[in-house]
Parts: C-alpha cells; structure tokens; sequence
C-alpha cells in the first residue's frame, strides 16, 4: 500500500510539474512573440493562408473526383439505356430483316462484296463478304428472343460450315440473345468461332466498329491465313 501511495504521489508531482512547465513554455512563447510581433506574424499569416489554400485544393479535388466519376457512371447508364434502346428497334425485325441489318453493320464498316442468302439451307453463311483487309467474313445471324440463350448445337452447326463449306478467314456468329451457353462458348474459343451476343451486337450497331469487337469474343480474328476477294 505505501509503495502504491508513493507512486500515485510520483505522478502527481510530474504532472504538476509538466503543467508548471507547459505555463511557463507558454508565457515564453507569448513574451517572445510580442516582442517580435512585426517579424513573426507575415509567417504565420502565410502559415494560415497556405492551409486555407491546401484545404480549398483538396476539397476542390476531393469534388472533381466525385463529379468525374458521377459523370462516368451516368455516360455509361446513358450508353446501356441507348443500347438498348437501339437493340429493341431490332428485336422488331424479321428474321429477314435482321440479316440485312447485320449485312448493313459489315458495309458501313468497310466490307466489300456483302451479301445476304435470305433463305434456308443456306449452311450457316445468312452474310458473306470480305474485310477491308480481303479477309473472307462470313455470318450466321441467329434472331432470338433476349432471354433464350445460343446452344451448342447452333454452335456445332456453324462450325462444321463456316471454313469447310464457305472458306471462312473470319466466322461470325451473330444474335440477339444474351448470351451462349457455356458449352456453346468453349466451343467458339476452341473453333475460332467470333461470337457477338446482344450486348456487343448493340454497341455494334451504336457505332463501335467491326474490327473493334472482334478480338472481345474468341481468336476467331482470321489472321492465319488471307482469301483475297473473288
């Protein structure tokens, strides 16, 4: 118990004497700065101004930052919103229609000599022509319902024609359907199959450019080998 009482007095007296010593570095403080008032304050006064600038800066940042990316998110809902927007004009075509649609995407982006079947028993090839490079595209263009999905089967029937039946550089399967089973994916990777489902479809026909999405879905670029244009 006495050990402990003199303990506690220890730190009483240290406290008190850091207190004395903190009033006495004070006053020092103040008797120094009245004394040197006329040079002390031009820096303390610029002291206040640089922070007042820092924090005006940063919270300049801190509001462009958030202003950038308020912009970003509402130019990419925006872009989603006229994306679809263009695909519902589409899901109003014929099965028909949609084939020149598609055939139209490939002329305005530099394909020459495109043509569209326009029948059944076509093996795959609903659009043919040639990439401003001469390599030969050819299209399968699928028109489904959004929620239905490309099976593998639609897959395995593309594959079989596109290269053995129409000497394909470039093989294209097109739809406006979501997505492609995962079977039917594997099999395009595997295949060099390009595979364009709703949403690249849409950003296809908002402007984006043939060259562009090719690369986004499979190796199916056709760069082993070049037809030249018949």
């Amino acid at each position: 118990m006495a050990t402990r009482r003199r303990r506690r007095r220890l730190r009483k007296r240290t406290r008190r004497q850091l207190q004395g010593w903190g009033v006495v570095t004070a006053v020092v403080v103040v008797v120094w700065l009245a004394g040197n008032w006329a040079t002390v304050w031009p820096t303390l006064v610029a002291a206040l101004i640089a922070i007042v600038v820092a924090g005006a800066g940063w919270g300049l940042w801190r509001a462009h930052r958030d202003a950038v990316g308020q912009d970003r998110k509402w130019r990419a809902q925006e872009e989603a919103k006229a994306r679809e927007l263009s695909m519902t004009e589409v899901d109003g075509l014929s099965w028909q229609d949609f084939e020149h649609y598609v055939a139209d995407l490939c002329r305005r982006d530099g394909c020459t000599k495109v043509v569209v079947s326009g029948r059944s028993g076509d093996l795959g090839a609903d659009v043919v022509g040639f990439l401003p490079d001469g390599r030969k595209l050819v299209v399968q263009c699928k028109k489904y319902a959004p929620e239905r999905s490309v099976s593998s089967q639609d897959m395995q029937k593309f594959v079989g024609t596109a290269r053995l039946e129409h000497g394909a550089d470039v093989a294209l399967f097109v739809t406006t359907c979501r997505t492609f089973t995962k079977a039917a994916q594997g099999l395009a990777l595997r295949q060099d199959i390009v595979a364009l489902h709703r949403d690249l479809l849409g950003s296809w026909g908002k402007g984006a450019h043939l060259e562009t999405l090719i690369p986004l879905s499979g190796r199916g670029d056709g760069r082993a080998k070049r037809n030249s244009p018949a």
